[in-house]
């Protein structure tokens, strides 16, 4: 398979480019909980135990940046900001459905 550039980083394989726009602790999660919600920021905070704030935040403007995220902004005092999936999100859950899936089946045989 030929190399594949995107975003200025070079790919050797589709593999590592989709897993690097969602793998890693926090992105599923968060594109999981957005998959039937919009969610705001704080509503995100309080639902993903562990995160910080930074990392959210980080995760959030990634996401955003890759499409797979809308970020919505209202004029309102306090601001408010609401986060929900664009088409591409919606279509990445399938893949991360199959994941989860099969992770809680590795979790099951373990704790047998």
């Amino acid at each position: 398979m030929p190399d594949f550039q995107y975003n200025g980083k070079i790919y050797y394989n589709p593999v590592q480019l989709v897993m690097e726009q969602i793998g890693g602790t926090w992105k599923a999660p968060i594109l999981w909980r957005l998959k039937n919600n919009t969610m705001r920021y704080g509503e995100l905070r309080k639902d993903i135990p562990h995160i910080s704030d930074k990392m959210l935040t980080s995760q959030l403007r990634e996401l955003e940046q890759d499409g797979y995220i809308r970020r919505k902004v209202y004029a309102v005092v306090p601001p408010k900001t609401e986060y929900s999936l664009t088409a591409k999100g919606k279509d990445i859950m399938k893949l991360i459905t199959i994941i989860r899936n099969y992770g809680l089946k590795m979790m099951e045989k373990e704790e047998r």
